[in-house]
């Protein structure tokens, strides 16, 4: 199991460590409903250093993304981030993935931890374009500094403007004292933030910066089970969960990110999909009745027959009602739609919502 280089820094927090996508991580410090409000209120610190990180170079590099990615990596300019996915050439999905636009000639590809050698080795499967491609997951640490406090509570540590940056926008400048630091408007949480990428040597020095930044702030280190009810709440798919290798963009609701601009892998089968419509789609629900939904429990309507399966679930810390997505058959997608989650072998109601689930 690998450590990221701040692993021993959370055991020294106390913090509860959980093996996670091969890596030894923090799932929780004081609890989650603690570090969730932490984020939906002031600021807290993750550690995603567990996240992949490729940089493709050279010419080819836009035509090569252009081939992989579904959403359409022409329109970014330098400074700009895209959330795209990559189909698997079955009408599934390899991965879901974010693309910052350096330059021109050189893109920055982040990727889920779980995937970093299974997408590694399909964009080298399409590479045919000779564009250079580096894996510098093992050389970069991630900190998603995240909240509504946080462009003020770590405005003393750069001379960038955060509180100007744009959503989905990214600059390099001086942050904590390092050079040519990463700093991205980014983040799984639905309640602002940055996300910032440096060096793993530089990193401790920057985790303890940044802490020292946010102390007036009530900053707070935050675990991955906040991680997960964060993204959960506003309706954010995570890879492995709601969507896979079997399940497609549309399905998934990522039509959004499925432009068809453009020739790309599995192009057509998704266009053919588009317009005969899908069998079954992912939809977002909340509880009528009391109950958690946890993820593989099954999905059935008003007579008891298995209509589809949660993929996500949990008790909304926000709004103190259990709420999920799952995976329905499409008569049963409409908004409001009574739907009926199989709790310990009964059938309790739940309600087709919109997302995101939290509304600031």
């Amino acid at each position: 199991m690998k450590n990221t280089a701040l692993s021993h820094k959370h055991i020294e927090l106390g913090a509860k460590m959980v093996p996670f996508a091969g890596y030894n991580m923090p799932v929780q410090y004081e609890g989650v409903n603690i570090e969730h409000e932490t984020v939906r209120n002031a600021v807290g610190v993750f550690d995603v250093s567990h996240m992949g990180e490729f940089i493709l170079r050279g010419p080819n590099a836009l035509a090569l993304i252009q081939k992989f990615a579904s959403n359409d990596a022409s329109v970014l300019f330098d400074g700009k981030a895209q959330y795209s996915c990559m189909p698997n050439g079955k009408g599934g999905i390899v991965d879901d993935l974010i693309i910052y636009r350096v330059n021109a000639e050189e893109y920055f590809i982040v990727v889920n931890a779980s995937n970093i050698e299974k997408d590694w080795n399909w964009i080298s499967s399409l590479n045919d374009l000779g564009v250079e491609m580096i894996n510098a997951s093992d050389e970069y640490s991630l900190l998603a500094i995240q909240g509504p406090k946080a462009a003020e509570a770590m405005q003393s540590l750069t001379e960038v403007n955060l509180s100007e940056m744009v959503y989905y926008t990214f600059t390099h400048g001086t942050f904590a004292g390092i050079e040519n630091v990463m700093i991205s408007a980014t983040g799984y949480t639905g309640s602002g933030g940055f996300e910032i990428y440096v060096k793993n040597e530089d990193v401790e020095h920057v985790w303890n910066e940044v802490f020292k930044a946010g102390a007036d702030f009530g900053i707070k280190p935050i675990g991955l089970a906040a991680r997960d009810t964060l993204r959960l709440e506003m309706g954010f798919c995570l890879y492995g969960n709601d969507i896979d290798d079997t399940t497609s963009p549309l399905e998934a609701g990522l039509g959004w990110i499925t432009k068809f601009t453009k020739d790309f892998t599995d192009s057509e089968f998704l266009k053919k999909q588009k317009e005969e419509g899908v069998t079954h789609k992912l939809v977002a629900f909340e509880m009528i009745e009391r109950g958690i939904p946890r993820h593989d429990y099954r999905i059935l309507d008003a007579s008891g027959n298995v209509i589809g399966k949660v993929t996500s679930g949990t008790m909304s810390p926000s709004m103190k009602i259990g709420i999920g997505l799952g995976y329905v058959t499409k008569e049963f997608s409409a908004l409001e739609t009574e739907i009926f989650i199989e709790i310990r072998e009964k059938g309790v109601k739940a309600k087709v919502t919109k997302l995101p689930f939290y509304k600031k």
